[in-house]
C-alpha cells in the first residue's frame, strides 16, 4: 500500500522538509530546505520564527511532489534528551515466544526504568535479549523457552521540548505522526549492517551541534550531544581575519580551491568596500586548530560511553564531514580506528544536492519510514514496531496502564467482561438475566 510520508530535519543552521512515498521502498518526490531561524544549538529558542522557516521549507516541498501532507515524522535534537537502560524480564507460559511475548518483555523493561517526571520517552530499543539460559539471542520470536530476559536502550526527551515542537510544528500548519532522535535518522541513513554489528560510533557533525551514537551488535547502545559544530571554525575565520561571518562562511566551504602558497583578498568587516589580503597557508592553520580541537573533544565523547574498546570504528556524517582531509586528520586523534566519512545511501529519486553528508538526517527520516531499520522498536507513541512480522505498532499501553501488561492471565476473558458488566448494572435485576448468562456460556 502507497503512504505520502513528510519527514523534516529541523537543524541550527538549515530546515530540510522531505517529501516521499512509502511502499517496499521510498521515493523522494519533493524537498525543501529554508535557513533555520529560531534554532540554537538544537534548541528552540523562539518558535514563531522556527514555524515560519518550517512552514517554507514544507510548502516548497509541496509544490514539487504536487501533494498535500500535514502530518510529519521530525527529528529532535540530542540536546533535548538522554538515556539510560533498564532490563525486562517475563516468564512464557506457552513455552513459544511470540511478538506478543517480546513486546511484554520490552514493556517491563520500560516499567522498571526510571524515568525522571520532567522526561518522556521517545525511542525503547532492545538488545541482548537471553531465552532460559542462553544469551545474545539476536531475535527470539518462534524459540522455545519458559523465559524471556531483555536489555532495553531508552531515549527520553525533555517533556517541554516535546511540547515546543508540538506547538512550532501545529504553527506551521503540521502535526506530529512520529519523533525520531537525530543520530538515530542519521546512523540508518549512513551505517551499513557489519559495521552496526560490529560496533561503530557515529557522529553528526552540523552547524553548531555534534550528536553521538553508538551501535553494537546490531543495538543501539550510547547517545550523547556536545554544543559545538562547523560553525565554530567560521566564527574562529571571521575573529581571525576580521572579516564577516558571510566571508568566512564562504572562504571555509571553498578553501580546498586554493593552494598553500595563494593570496586572496577579503573584505574587513565593519568596512566592507575595504579588502585586505589573506594567505592560504594561515587560513589553513586557523581551520586545522579548530578542526583538531572539535575532534579531540569528539573522542573524549567516544571514550566516556565506555564502549570504546568494542568498536572497530568512527563514522562521520553532517556538514563538518565536508572539510578537505577531515579522515586523515581524525584518524590519528581516534586512536588510529577506522574512520569513514559517510554521505546518505542512495534512495528513489534522491535529487543530487541531498547526495552529501548534510543530508543524512533528513533521509534517515524517509528510510524510517520504511520500518526496517531495527528488529523490534517502541516508538514515540508507545507503539511496538518489528520489521519481521506484518504484526507491527502494536498498540501498546501508556504508562498508567501498566498493571495490565504484565498480567495477562489475570485479565478476564471477552465472556467474563460481558458477565462482569452486566452484573455490575443489573443487581437488582439479577434473575432477569440469569437466563441470558447461561445462553452466554453456551455459546462462547
Amino acid at each position: 500500500m502507497l503512504k505520502t510520508i513528510l519527514g523534516i530535519d529541523i537543524g541550527s543552521s538549515k530546515t530540510v522538509a522531505l517529501i516521499a512515498d512509502i511502499a517496499d521502498e521510498a521515493t523522494i518526490t519533493g524537498v525543501g530546505i529554508t535557513k533555520s531561524k529560531g534554532i540554537k544549538k538544537g534548541i528552540i529558542t523562539n518558535i514563531d520564527q522556527a514555524a515560519t522557516s518550517i512552514k517554507q521549507a514544507v510548502n516548497d516541498a509541496k509544490r514539487i511532489a504536487g501533494v498535500n501532507v500535514n502530518k510529519t515524522i521530525v527529528s529532535i535534537s540530542t540536546a533535548y534528551t538522554k538515556s539510560t537502560k533498564s532490563h525486562g524480564i517475563v516468564n512464557i507460559p506457552t513455552n513459544e515466544i511470540t511478538i506478543s511475548e517480546i513486546n511484554r518483555a520490552i514493556q517491563t523493561a520500560l516499567h522498571n526504568a526510571t524515568i525522571p517526571h520532567e522526561y518522556e520517552i521517545i525511542q525503547a530499543l532492545p538488545y541482548n535479549f537471553k531465552v532460559d539460559d542462553i544469551s545474545d539471542i539476536e531475535d527470539p520470536e518462534g524459540m522455545s523457552g519458559s523465559r524471556l530476559e531483555v536489555s532495553v536502550h531508552i531515549t527520553m526527551s525533555q517533556k517541554s521540548g516535546i511540547e515546543n515542537t508540538k506547538k512550532m510544528l501545529k504553527i506551521a500548519g503540521l502535526e506530529i505522526e512520529n519523533i525520531v532522535l537525530t543520530s538515530f535518522a542519521s546512523a540508518i541513513a549512513t551505517l551499513n549492517e557489519d559495521e552496526e554489528q560490529q560496533g561503530v560510533a557515529l557522529v553528526d557533525i552540523g552547524a553548531t551541534t555534534s550528536d553521538l551514537i553508538i551501535f553494537k551488535e546490531n543495538s543501539v547502545r550510547y547517545t550523547d550531544f556536545i554544543g559545538i559544530g562547523s560553525y565554530h571554525i567560521t566564527n574562529d575565520l571571521a575573529m581571525a581575519l576580521h572579516t564577516p561571518i558571510k566571508e568566512a562562511e564562504l572562504i571555509k566551504l571553498n578553501i580546498n580551491k586554493y593552494s598553500d602558497e595563494e593570496i586572496i583578498e577579503i573584505p574587513l568587516i565593519g568596512d566592507e568596500n575595504n579588502t585586505k589580503a589573506a594567505n592560504i597557508s594561515l587560513i589553513k592553520e586557523v581551520m586545522s586548530a579548530r578542526i583538531n580541537e572539535t575532534l579531540i573533544i569528539l573522542n573524549d565523547l567516544v571514550e566516556k560511553s565506555r564502549l570504546k574498546a568494542q568498536l572497530t570504528g568512527v563514522v562521520l556524517t553532517g556538514g563538518f564531514a565536508n572539510l578537505v582531509n577531515l579522515r586523515e586528520i581524525a584518524i590519528p586523534i581516534f586512536g588510529n580506528m577506522s574512520v569513514r566519512i559517510a554521505k546518505p545511501k542512495e534512495i528513489n529519486g534522491l535529487f543530487d544536492n541531498l547526495k552529501a553528508p548534510e543530508f543524512s538526517t533528513s533521509i534517515g527520516l524517509v528510510i524510517y519510514a520504511l520500518g526496517n531499520h531495527s528488529s523490534y522498536e517502541i516508538d514515540s507513541n508507545r507503539k511496538f514496531r518489528s520489521k519481521y512480522s506484518s504484526n507491527s505498532n502494536i498498540n501498546t499501553p501508556m504508562e498508567n496502564d501498566n498493571d495490565n501488561i504484565f498480567n495477562d492471565k489475570e485479565k478476564p476473558t471477552d465472556k467474563e467482561k460481558i458477565v462482569n458488566l452486566m452484573d455490575r448494572k443489573n443487581k437488582n435485576n439479577a434473575s432477569i438475566f440469569e437466563k441470558f448468562k447461561i445462553w452466554l456460556n453456551g455459546i462462547f
